[in-house]
C-alpha cells in the first residue's frame, strides 16, 4: 500500500502486512513514522484528497475504492475502531449509553425494544460497573478508562472481524493500561483480529503475536514478537527498544544529590478538600532537597497532581504547611506569591495546549522574563537565544511558532521558558507521557543534563514507574489521596513494601513477551 498527500513525499510507502483471524499484529514506529496514517486507510478514514495506491484486501475483496455507502456497511460493523482519545471519539452531546444503541440500531443488531438491554449487556462485559448507571451518563462524567470501556463496549456490541486499536492505552495509567489491554486480548482470543497501532515497544512485545516496525512510511522489520524483541536486525528497532523505559533497567540520574543540605522544599501534613466531603489529598509529607528529583506516582485521581498544584500555589490547601527554603508558602499571595514564581516553575503534559499558537518561540520563551524580570528587548532576545542553546534547539526556531514544531521540539521550548527565571524548584507535570520513547528518551536526558548543570530540583509527576525509576532519587507512591510508600528509587522496585507498590510493579508491560 502506498499513499500520498498532495504533492508531498509518500506517507506510506509500499507497505504490506496480514492480519489473521485470532492474531494480534502490532505496528511500532516513531511520530511520523505513518502508523496511524495506516490505520485510518484501513478503516476508510483518509481525506479526499489523498492517493492512495496498492490493494487493502479483508476476506479477499479489495476495500480501495468503496463508495461511502459501502464503507458505512463495513465500518464498525466488520472492521472497528478503538481510538486514542475516546473523548474526542465520543459525542460530548450525547449520552454514552445512546451513541452505543444508535451504532448497533444503525447496524440493525438490535430493535428498539431491546436495545437498552444490550447497551447495558456490553458495558457490563467491558468492566464498568453498574451499566444502567453509566449509559446515563454523559462522556466528561467519566474517566479517562471509563470512556476507553466505552468504546471496548461498543466492540463487544458490533463484533467485528478485525479491530484496528491506534494507541488505545497511551494516556492511561498502567493498571488500567493492562485492563484495557486484557480486555482487547479476550475480544483476540474469540478469533477476531487486532491491528494495534503503538509507539511502546513493551506493549506490543506482550500483546502481539508479530510486530510490525515502520520508519518513514515503510517497513524496516517484521517478524515474531519474541524475535523481534531478543534478536532485532535493524539499529532502528534496537533504538526503539534501547528507548523503551519499561524494556530497560538503566538509570539516567549518575549520582545522588548531595547529603546534609536543608531540605529546599517540605511538605508537612498536606490535605484538600472539596466541597467538604470529598478528600483529594490527605496528610501528605515529603521533603524534596537541592540537586534532588522526588517523584509521585499513582493512577489517576490518586491526588498526585492536586499535591503539585499546592506546591505551586495554584491550588489552596485545606490543612497543613509547605515551607520553601525554610519559608512559609501555604497562604501565600500578592508580592510574596510573584516572588515565589521566580523560584519555583512548571513543565505541563501537552506543550501543545501551554504554548500560544499565535506566539513566535522567543515571545513564549520570554514571556516570564517579561512578566517577572527587570531588563530590555535585546537582553531578553539574548536570554532566550541562550536558553534554546541550553535545551539544544537552534537560534533558527526563534520566529517560528508552536505549531510548526514536533512534540519533542515543543517540550524542549517549554522547558526552556521554565528555566527562563533561573528556578530553584520544577514541578514536571507528566512531562513525556505524551511522547513517543525516542523521544521521551532524548527529553529525560535533557531534565538530568539540567539537573546537574544548574543543581535544580525537580518534583516529577507521573503514573509510569519505568520513567520513573530512570530519573528519580527517591519516590512517593499515592492512593486515594494518601502515601503508602516512600523510598529510594532502588528500594521501591527492589523490595517494595506496599501492595498497591507490588500491584503498579506489576502491571509496568513489556515483562512478560508473548511466546
Amino acid at each position: 500500500m502506498r499513499y500520498r498527500a498532495g504533492t508531498t513525499s509518500p506517507a506510506l510507502d509500499g507497505v504490506s502486512l496480514t492480519v489473521g483471524n485470532g492474531e494480534v499484529v502490532a505496528v511500532v514506529g516513531e511520530s511520523g513514522s505513518g502508523k496511524s496514517t495506516m490505520a485510518r486507510a484501513v478503516l476508510g478514514l483518509t481525506p479526499s484528497t489523498a492517493r492512495l495506491s496498492g490493494r487493502i484486501a479483508f476476506h479477499g475483496r479489495d476495500l480501495l475504492g468503496l463508495g461511502a455507502r459501502r464503507w458505512r456497511e463495513i465500518r464498525g460493523r466488520r472492521i472497528g475502531l478503538i481510538a486514542q482519545d475516546p473523548l474526542a471519539a465520543l459525542d460530548p452531546v450525547k449520552r454514552v449509553g445512546d451513541q452505543v444503541a444508535e451504532a448497533l440500531l444503525a447496524h440493525r443488531l438490535a430493535g428498539r425494544r431491546s436495545v437498552r438491554g444490550q447497551v447495558a449487556e456490553a458495558l457490563a462485559a467491558a468492566g464498568l460497573d453498574d451499566p444502567d448507571l453509566q449509559a446515563r451518563r454523559y462522556p466528561h462524567e467519566l474517566s479517562g478508562g471509563m470512556r476507553q470501556r466505552v468504546l471496548i463496549g461498543l466492540i463487544i456490541a458490533l463484533r467485528p472481524q478485525l479491530i484496528v486499536a491506534d494507541e488505545p492505552t497511551s494516556a492511561l495509567d498502567v493498571t488500567v493500561q493492562r485492563t484495557i489491554l486484557d480486555q482487547i486480548t479476550a475480544l483476540n482470543a474469540d478469533g477476531t483480529g487486532v491491528l494495534l497501532i503503538t509507539h511502546d515497544l513493551a506493549v506490543a512485545t506482550e500483546r502481539a503475536h508479530r510486530i510490525v516496525v515502520l520508519s518513514h512510511g515503510q517497513v524496516v522489520e517484521t517478524g515474531p514478537a519474541a524475535r523481534v524483541l531478543n534478536e532485532p536486525t535493524m539499529d532502528y528497532t534496537r533504538r526503539l527498544i534501547a528507548a523503551a523505559p519499561s524494556l530497560t533497567s538503566a538509570r539516567r540520574v549518575r549520582q545522588p544529590p548531595p547529603a546534609g543540605r536543608p531540605p529546599l522544599l517540605s511538605v508537612r501534613d498536606l490535605g484538600k478538600v472539596y466541597r467538604r466531603t470529598a478528600v483529594a489529598v490527605d496528610g501528605v509529607s515529603f521533603d524534596v532537597h537541592p540537586g534532588e528529583t522526588v517523584a509521585i506516582v499513582g493512577e489517576s485521581g490518586s491526588g498526585k497532581t492536586t499535591t503539585a498544584r499546592m506546591v505551586l500555589r495554584l491550588a489552596d490547601a485545606t490543612s497543613g504547611r509547605i515551607l520553601f527554603k525554610g519559608g512559609d508558602i501555604t497562604a501565600a499571595g500578592g508580592r510574596d506569591l510573584r516572588r515565589l514564581r521566580r523560584h519555583v516553575q512548571l513543565i505541563h503534559q501537552d506543550p501543545a495546549s501551554t504554548l500560544d499558537p499565535r506566539f513566535t518561540v522567543e515571545r513564549c520563551v520570554a514571556e516570564p522574563l517579561k512578566a517577572l524580570t527587570s531588563g530590555s528587548a535585546a537582553e531578553r532576545r539574548r536570554t532566550v537565544t541562550r536558553l534554546l542553546e541550553e535545551v539544544a534547539l537552534g537560534p533558527d526556531l526563534l520566529r517560528r511558532r508552536s505549531t510548526e514544531l514536533s512534540g519533542g521540539q515543543r517540550q524542549r521550548v517549554a522547558i526552556a521558558r521554565a528555566l527562563a527565571c533561573r528556578p530553584d524548584l520544577i514541578v514536571c507535570d507528566e512531562p513525556v507521557s505524551a511522547l513517543d520513547v525516542s523521544v521521551q528518551a532524548q527529553i529525560l536526558d535533557l531534565l538530568v543534563r539540567l539537573q546537574e548543570e544548574l543543581s535544580l530540583s525537580y518534583l516529577f509527576i507521573s503514573h509510569d514507574l519505568a520513567v520513573v525509576r530512570q530519573i528519580a532519587h527517591r519516590i512517593l507512591v499515592m492512593r486515594q489521596g494518601r502515601v503508602v510508600e516512600i523510598g529510594r528509587t532502588e528500594q521501591i522496585f527492589e523490595a517494595p513494601r506496599h501492595e498497591y507498590t507490588k500491584a503498579l510493579l506489576a502491571a509496568i508491560p513489556g515483562r512478560a513477551p508473548l511466546r
